[in-house]
């Protein structure tokens, strides 16, 4: 990475997303409830990512917490807006990286790490020369050009949710109704970044596992009442992505785990209909390269325990 690039983000004035909150997080959090220091909840072998993500071995997940966004229905709501977690050095981090590709990682996860910008590129580069696995940048999609192009050298696969088309369902949802502004050129300019996808079948011990070596898998999440607003990305995903220069996950693990009188339409699953309208809709267009979930995907148990595992030695 170059000069310029490391020396544009700064814990004194923040600007890591397209918020550009400005905070001084050495006196205060950010929007994103991260200090002037990484904060994680987890770092552990995952199996419940796509299988082309986690394989027969599992992908070596690192949980940051705080988020830039922080959704009202997030699942891992105990880390993004309760904030639970431990202090990391970025020093620590390139250590866990290293530890779970020792233990067997397909690749490096780091699930909503924006936040910790300048920390988390001090660690990729530190180990660099020693990864030997993909480095994955889970995230909800809501990037700067200028992060993504800090991280593109360091980052083999993307794995952005592609959220809201309404900005009104994004502010009520994520407060932020720019959000499909940021994220849609997000996702081209990773595209553009990694190029299209590369898949390879890695085998050992009588099992399998054709696994996403580089490339953009894009997540979308549908959301109960909200099918039409997915139809419409889905649509946008057809006219605007370059065909086969990306994969698609649509997903229907919502689950609503506290009911929310400020969102009641939220509190229920999604409907077989709901989700098949969208899915027939995806099937329509052509967005088949990727992975349409079961409805009986919507479980609490795919939510890992945060307990610190991998971080605190």
């Amino acid at each position: 990475m170059n000069t310029p690039a490391s020396h544009a983000f700064s814990y004194h004035s923040c600007n890591f997303c397209p918020r550009r909150c400005g905070i001084d997080r050495s006196r205060q959090p950010g929007y994103c409830g991260g200090p002037d220091h990484i904060v994680a909840a987890r770092a552990a072998l995952h199996d419940w990512e796509e299988p082309c993500i986690s394989g027969f071995r599992g992908s070596g997940t690192v949980f940051f917490s705080g988020c830039t966004l922080r959704c009202c229905f997030c699942q891992n709501y105990r880390i993004s807006s309760g904030r639970f977690g431990a202090p990391v050095t970025q020093e620590r981090l390139a250590e866990i990286f290293l530890t779970l590709q020792s233990q067997g990682a397909h690749n490096i996860n780091l699930v909503t790490a924006t936040q910790y910008l300048p920390s988390v590129l001090a660690a990729l580069r530190a180990v660099r020369q020693r990864l030997v696995i993909p480095v994955v940048y889970n995230c909800g999609g809501y990037e700067t050009k200028e992060a993504i192009d800090a991280l593109s050298p360091y980052i083999d696969v993307w794995l952005p949710d592609l959220k809201y088309f309404d900005p009104a369902l994004a502010a009520r949802y994520s407060g932020a109704p720019d959000y499909f502004q940021a994220a849609s050129l997000a996702v081209k300019r990773m595209i553009r970044a990694a190029g299209p996808p590369v898949l390879e079948t890695v085998s050992e011990g009588g099992r399998s596992a054709l696994l996403l070596k580089r490339g953009v898998l894009i997540r979308h999440l549908v959301l109960p009442g909200q099918k039409h607003d997915s139809i419409r990305l889905m649509r946008w995903i057809h006219d605007e992505l370059p065909k086969d220069s990306f994969l698609i996950s649509l997903m229907s693990q919502y689950t609503p785990y506290n009911k929310n009188p400020l969102y009641p339409e939220l509190n229920r699953r999604i409907t077989s209909y709901e989700y098949n309208t969208v899915l027939n809709t995806a099937i329509d267009l052509g967005l088949t390269q990727g992975y349409m979930q079961k409805k009986s995907s919507a479980k609490e148990e795919y939510t890992p325990p945060f307990g610190l595992e991998g971080i605190v030695k």
